[in-house]
């Protein structure tokens, strides 16, 4: 579509010109006139006659979600009338790119800004523990993918344009496992994974941190972390300093962090969750206490300046959230809130939980009148999944965020303008993990997948929880579904052939060990050899297919540092295949008399009335504390 833009535009040409390929769009003189109009805390309007368009703005990024609804509405209509409400001041998206060892690439971070701006969200977080080079140290992010200066000024030059504030988010005491590992920082360290709280050494790091992450953007706020520091005052802090409770050394700790961000001319918020979840509150756990009355200690020991993150990724009920909203409030901060879409834990996305857990966080945002919120993807275990695949809690979080009461009928048309992606497929996604024998949405967060995929052949450790359970059934049923959707994803296709290779292998795979262990204890040698020859070399077959498709996609989507530790699993993975072959062949050929794993009773993984969830790789092949 030709159109020509007069009025209030000189702020968004240049991110027009990045969107104008993307959706086939161009700009010429005699395109079809839309007048633009920037009116301070105004609605967005969108109209068309039959000669001329307008569009009314307020902010950059809302001339952009805008300029979307137009060229989507004109694909159906010759005339219409479109008035949007923004509910946030803020929305955004936050992605982690240390824990789970994918950094993604500047490719990768472009596409998702591009995406996100015609979408209507204003917020960039890159989630960076030790994912940003440090000048005074080399070894602070070595050989981890780490983004150089240059990087994270292309990235906020690029946001800039189509309308998005990019904000750090680094790690300033926990959280730190992939620092403190280096002897460089042994005079900083409390434990493996904190820094030392009072150590002067300690704040020249952390002013050294704020300093160079600070430098490529424009925006002055920055997140420093400071959450799930459970074991603070535990290590090399209590020889020092004797016992003290986390709530006194929080805030010593603070106090210095605060005097640095002062410094430097930083606005600092920080997870909320050391102050809500100690002793002198709610308790340790992962559950907030709505009924409990936080002591004016609390209150007096928060820094003025500090804003404060209130993060909760799988609840469902808004009175909670609108409860503990309430409660950060009482602390006279500004308070952020962030949800999550669960991609972290496998090679889906749990969009059952994500979308019941972010409706209702967002709507209690609303009711609230909360102004600032975001949706975290983490890593955390690997980053099995692709980044891309997170894409519709994406357009979920974009259409709270312009309306009261979501329309989910808008949420569909919207995600396939904005990304050209099928709703119900990227909603498919989530039966990588919703199986058989877990709840409806998946609740429990169950993670399949995984463990389904890395487990040993012989020596499966959650055999006995999918006994009876038709998975190679539904996998199968799922690997079809992943092809049909092949071809309607436009530019996304390659999710769908990924989730695809996954369900394949997964077809075969996940019963594969009881099936063995009952032919092998039913002394059924015939299907002991079609099992070792014909299934496990199918298998093999189809998990190297998988592990090349993988690297592909890994390497169009992140930095290569960090494909190692998935290369080194699928590895370990097809090695285990080998052994597996080798010992039944062993066995059916008298080499040996019995196949001692295959003996062992198999227990039930305690979890829940679901199947398991678990967050480690670490955890999955062996029942070893070796298996890394």
């Amino acid at each position: 579509m030709k159109i020509h833009l007069f009025g209030d535009i000189s702020e968004v040409e240049q991110g027009l010109d990045i969107l104008a390929s993307k959706f086939n769009f161009s700009i010429a003189q005699d395109g079809f006139p839309i007048e633009v109009r920037k009116v301070l805390n105004s609605e967005i309007k969108v109209l068309k006659a039959e000669s001329k368009g307008k569009i009314i703005y307020s902010e950059n990024i809302h001339f952009f979600r805008a300029l979307g609804l137009f060229l989507e509405a004109s694909q159906e209509e010759e005339e219409f009338e479109i008035v949007e409400e923004p509910q946030f001041d803020r929305n955004g998206l936050f992605f982690d790119v240390s824990q789970g060892n994918a950094v993604m690439n500047l490719d990768s971070i472009k596409e998702i800004l591009t995406r996100m701006s015609i979408m209507g969200l204003n917020w960039f977080m890159l989630y960076m523990e030790d994912s940003y080079e440090v000048g005074s140290e080399p070894f602070f992010g070595y050989m981890r993918g780490k983004y150089s200066y240059e990087d994270l000024k292309a990235v906020d030059d690029y946001a800039f344009a189509l309308g998005i504030e990019v904000i750090p988010c680094i790690q300033t005491l926990a959280h730190m496992q992939e620092v403190m590992k280096w002897p460089r920082f042994n005079s900083v360290r409390e434990d493996e994974a904190t820094l030392l709280v009072g150590e002067p050494k300690t704040y020249v790091l952390i002013e050294n941190l704020l300093t160079d992450i600070s430098a490529p953007f424009r925006s002055k706020r920055i997140h420093i972390g400071l959450d799930e520091a459970w074991r603070l005052g535990l290590g090399e802090y209590l020889p020092r300093n004797g016992l003290k409770t986390k709530f006194e050394i929080m805030t010593e700790h603070i106090n210095h962090v605060i005097k640095i961000t002062e410094k430097l001319g930083l606005i600092p918020m920080m997870f909320s969750d050391m102050y809500f979840r100690t002793p002198e509150l709610a308790g340790y756990g992962n559950n907030y206490d709505v009924n409990v009355q936080i002591p004016e200690e609390i209150v007096q020991a928060i820094p003025k300046g500090m804003q404060m993150n209130f993060w909760e990724y799988n609840r469902e009920d808004e009175p909670f959230y609108e409860a503990i909203i309430d409660k950060h409030r009482s602390l006279g901060v500004h308070t952020v809130v962030s949800g999550g879409t669960y991609n972290c834990h496998g090679f889906g996305v749990n969009y059952g939980i994500a979308f019941r857990a972010s409706n209702a966080l967002l709507n209690a945002c609303k009711k609230k009148e909360v102004k600032e919120v975001f949706l975290t993807h983490w890593g955390d275990d690997g980053t099995e999944s692709n980044i891309f695949s997170t894409m519709l809690g994406w357009q979920l979080s974009a259409e709270h965020g312009y309306a009261r009461e979501l329309d989910e009928e808008k949420l569909k048309r919207r995600f396939k303008f904005c990304t050209g992606g099928n709703f119900d497929d990227f909603q498919s996604i989530k039966y990588l993990d919703e199986v058989p024998g877990v709840s409806k949405d998946n609740t429990h967060m169950c993670n399949p997948s995984k463990y389904l995929m890395y487990q040993n052949l012989l020596a499966g450790l959650f055999d006995k929880n999918i006994e009876s359970l038709p998975l190679n059934n539904h996998y199968e049923e799922t690997a079809a579904r992943m092809r049909e959707s092949v071809g309607r994803n436009g530019e996304f296709d390659f999710v769908f052939i990924l989730s695809e290779k996954v369900c394949s292998v997964l077809s075969v795979k996940a019963e594969l060990g009881i099936q063995i262990t009952a032919a092998y204890k039913q002394q059924d040698r015939e299907e002991l050899e079609r099992l070792s020859q014909d299934v496990l070399s199918r298998l093999k077959a189809l998990v190297e297919d998988l592990r090349v498709y993988h690297r592909e996609i890994w390497y169009k989507t992140n930095k290569p540092l960090g494909w190692e530790i998935l290369d080194l699993r699928y590895g370990a993975l097809l090695a285990n295949i080998d052994t597996s072959m080798a010992r039944i062949h062993d066995y059916l050929n008298g080499d040996i008399s019995r196949i001692e794993e295959l003996e062992e009773e198999r227990l039930i993984y305690p979890f829940s009335a679901d199947l398991p969830m678990i967050t480690s790789y670490s955890r999955i092949p062996s029942a070893s504390r070796l298996f890394q």
